[in-house]
């Protein structure tokens, strides 16, 4: 989230600002407001952000304690900095910072009205939230799927060993980049039970390419955000970009609805719903409303917006977290080995690594929760915004103020975890800490009502990914690099991820 614009922009920002502010000045009380760094005029703290606005944000801390009050151009904005401030936030102000801030990208096609992150704290929410939580991602419908996820990473690793055996002797290959699209494959056949990443399948193609384009835009930083009434001007053309993107995406998930509604019709009296499983899709095709205000049936862009969301939501955040992991462990051989002894303990020589067995993997699990506590993969989460004027630890925090919710700073609060900036996964051995939002100092899926319902899905695909590198590949640095020469800077984006993507040598595992 790199804020370098050109001279003459930057000039046409602060001209059109103080035309619009003039000198009007309105009386205030004087109440006490968090503390907050010096800004400029106009653009008050965006030059402060940089490259890494979590990381900058976060060292703030020091100086300003865990509440920071920042200016980003017009939007008055309050930054949460440690575990002790996230535990009043979600335990005592939750509902007051309930409701979302809504970029300009996501409101394209009015998908932030439909969508499950971004809709606004009502009956459309909680029904959609409910269908989530009680029909698709609950324990009996994810071991359903079992054999799905099985087969998508199976198709992973036979990429990985393909891609291998193709480049130079000493080249690595592009980690990341085979589990986004086994991730990418593992949506599509959970939501619409098809490979979607799929060079024999043009339109599952370009609706993956479609998809990126998404991801990239609406992970941009837009001045439009910031300054509300440039909009109209779309001045980096963002909102040219998504929608074009958007629309033809609705338009290829739309023909996927209308396709299986037809199918269901046809097949309507043939053969009973239990006796084959039902994916996404038919659950969201099922559901019927019970509650007076309730919709009677999901309306049929409703269940196109929400496609669109499972696919930009799960994806990116997945191959983010993996490739986190695995650079960690290369950085510390010594973990790597106890992850890979402790595979060989629990599953023998042969046998392959299966769901069910993960929960016979401490040393696993503590991985990708330190993976998760130091490279939470959307830093920020997703930004909040007061309801109202209210009171927040001693500070007054005014209605419409965004909330930023550093995820990054506080996996890594001093006050909260010893040796906070070392990647330990022994920490969390013996230890109930989890990250399904009850402990506040490991939230990189939030916590509290608006918490990402996908965490138990996600809990499964992580180990299972990584655990399945692990165990069917011993991993190596390129040639030319060594672990303590590693880039570790990271970029922002929707979700954060390496500055400079993993490139490392698998060499497949001989079984006995």
């Amino acid at each position: 989230m790199e804020f370098n614009w050109t001279l003459g922009l930057v000039s046409f920002i602060t001209l059109f600002s103080i035309i619009l502010i003039g000198r009007k000045k309105r009386a205030t009380v004087a109440k006490r407001q968090p503390p907050a760094p010096p800004g400029w005029p106009v653009f008050g703290n965006l030059f402060n952000l940089g490259a890494m606005p979590h990381r900058t944000v976060a060292g703030l801390a020091t100086d300003y304690g865990p509440i920071v009050r920042l200016k980003l151009g017009s939007v008055n904005t309050v930054a949460i900095l440690s575990a002790k401030a996230a535990t009043e936030l979600f335990k005592n102000h939750d509902l007051t910072f309930v409701e979302r801030t809504i970029t300009e990208t996501s409101k394209s096609h009015d998908y932030d009205k439909s969508s499950l992150a971004l809709a606004p704290y009502g009956m459309y929410w909680r029904v959609l939230r409910k269908i989530c939580t009680v029909e698709m991602l609950v324990a009996k419908r994810i071991n359903e799927s079992t054999a799905v996820r099985r087969q998508c990473v199976d198709n992973m690793l036979d990429w990985i060993e393909i891609e291998a055996n193709s480049v130079s002797i000493g080249n690595g290959v592009h980690v990341a980049k085979f589990v986004f699209l086994a991730s990418f494959n593992l949506l599509g056949n959970l939501m619409l039970s098809r490979n979607l990443a799929n060079p024999d399948s043009k339109l599952g193609s370009e609706f993956f390419t479609l998809m990126l384009g998404l991801m990239e835009w609406g992970g941009h930083p837009n001045i439009s955000d910031l300054y509300p009434w440039l909009k109209r001007f779309d001045l980096q053309g963002l909102r040219r970009k998504m929608d074009r993107g958007m629309g033809r995406a609705i338009e290829i998930a739309s023909g996927w609805v209308k396709e299986r509604v037809e199918k269901r019709s046809k097949e309507a009296g043939q053969r009973d719903d239990d006796e084959r499983r039902k994916d996404f899709l038919d659950v969201l095709l099922d559901y019927e409303g019970t509650g007076k205000d309730e919709p009677e049936k999901m309306s049929e862009r409703d269940i196109t917006i929400f496609i669109l969301e499972i696919f930009l939501a799960g994806s990116e955040t997945t191959s983010s977290t993996i490739e986190w992991a695995l650079t960690e462990l290369l950085r510390s051989p010594d973990k790597m080995v106890r992850a890979k002894d402790e595979l060989e303990k629990v599953l023998g020589p042969n046998q392959k690594l299966d769901e069910s067995s993960t929960d016979n993997l401490p040393y696993l699990q503590a991985i990708i929760k330190e993976t998760l506590r130091l490279h939470a993969p959307i830093p920020f989460l997703i930004p909040r915004k007061a309801l109202h004027d209210t009171d927040f630890m001693g500070y007054h925090i005014p209605k419409d103020t965004q909330l930023f919710v550093n995820a990054w700073a506080i996996g890594r609060d001093p006050e909260c975890w010893e040796n906070p900036n070392s990647f330990e996964p022994e920490r969390f051995l013996g230890s109930k800490i989890d990250f399904k939002g009850q402990h506040f100092g490991l939230i990189p899926f939030g916590a509290g009502r608006r918490m990402c319902v996908g965490v138990p899905l996600a809990q499964r695909v992580l180990h299972l990914v990584l655990g399945s590198l692990l165990r069917e590949f011993d991993w190596e640095l390129e040639s030319h690099m060594k672990a303590e020469k590693l880039d570790m800077r990271d970029k922002m984006g929707i979700v954060v991820r390496k500055l400079e993507p993993l490139k490392a040598i698998p060499k497949k595992v001989t079984k006995c």
